[in-house]
């Protein structure tokens, strides 16, 4: 079904759910390319921006947390741009049923930048999905500084699980950003000129592709991050392995030969005190001085 939205000489045709009908309608009644109707019939497109004489195909790549809010996905953004219209098609990102719906019912509220061309529309629809995405990573930064902090707590059991998660997200989002790069560059460039021939539009378009850069840099620094604090959790888990084996081998070492003592004593043959009286207590301090000697000998060594 196309739900429809007059503003001004504009209209905003949003398609959530497109059937074969709808698809046919929209090549006969805006003579799209097929392959750009093609490219909406199937998922997981490229990012991209098709330019033609008459209207722009674009194929935007746009993060959101899943249904437990912590894994990362990837949500489409399928948007003709003509003169006098923009169709956003298929299930997208929720800001741009939002933002529709929005101006759907506060007409008054699209009087402003909104009402003044195609460009404009675009520009807020991208602009509100860009800084839904720079919340996004910011919380991604956020969980990043949440793991630095806690990865020096004794009892960070969930640390490794939390980085991997982390991990994942950044490399989700590296995923997402790095191909649109190209794309958000031709507006700056002037490769993709609108229909609005203003410089103001000019910034506006070099505003998003500000903010968009600024995210890209922060995700090559989380990226970074995360595999240094990826590595510094091994290190620390491997020294407090090692410390433990440590402790282990000490004690080893100390009880080695009192087990060897106590187990010959325990065989039934003749051995020197055997029959003593107080062969016991002879050997239990012989056992203590041998642990004494053990330790001073270890503290010499710097071993404990």
């Amino acid at each position: 079904m196309i739900d429809t939205l007059t503003l001004g000489k504009l209209k905003w045709l949003h398609v959530q759910h497109p059937t074969d009908e709808d698809f046919d309608k929209l090549q006969d009644e805006y003579d799209f390319h097929p392959l750009d109707i093609e490219d909406c019939r199937s998922y997981t497109q490229r990012p991209k921006v098709d330019i033609y004489d008459n209207y722009y195909f674009l194929i935007l790549h746009f993060p959101h947390f899943d249904n437990q809010k912590r894994f990362i996905r990837a949500k489409e953004v399928k948007i003709f741009w003509g003169k006098d219209y923009i169709i956003t098609i298929g299930h997208s990102h929720w800001i741009v049923e939002d933002l529709f719906n929005y101006y759907k019912q506060n007409p008054m509220a699209s009087e402003g930048l909104i009402a003044k061309s195609s460009d404009a529309i675009l520009y807020n629809l991208l602009n509100r999905l860009i800084n839904e995405s720079y919340l996004l990573v910011s919380r991604v930064g956020q969980e990043i500084d949440e793991i630095n902090r806690e990865m020096f707590d004794e009892k960070s059991t969930n640390t490794i699980e939390k980085i991997s998660v982390a991990r994942r997200n950044i490399i989700q989002l590296n995923t997402i950003f790095k191909p649109q790069l190209r794309v958000f560059h031709k507006f700056e460039s002037g490769d993709i000129q609108g229909y609005e021939q203003t410089e103001d539009m000019e910034d506006y378009w070099g505003n998003i592709l500000d903010i968009y850069q600024k995210m890209w840099d922060m995700i090559e620094d989380f990226e970074d991050l995360t595999f240094s604090l990826s590595q510094t959790f091994d290190s620390l888990q491997a020294n407090k392995t090692n410390e433990t084996m440590k402790v282990l081998t000490l004690i080893s070492t100390i009880m080695l030969p009192i087990t060897f003592l106590t187990s010959a004593y325990g065989m039934n043959v003749e051995l020197p005190l055997a029959n003593y009286p107080s062969a016991f207590w002879m050997i239990m301090g012989f056992s203590i001085v041998l642990v004494i000697i053990f330790i001073i000998f270890f503290k010499k060594k710097k071993w404990i």
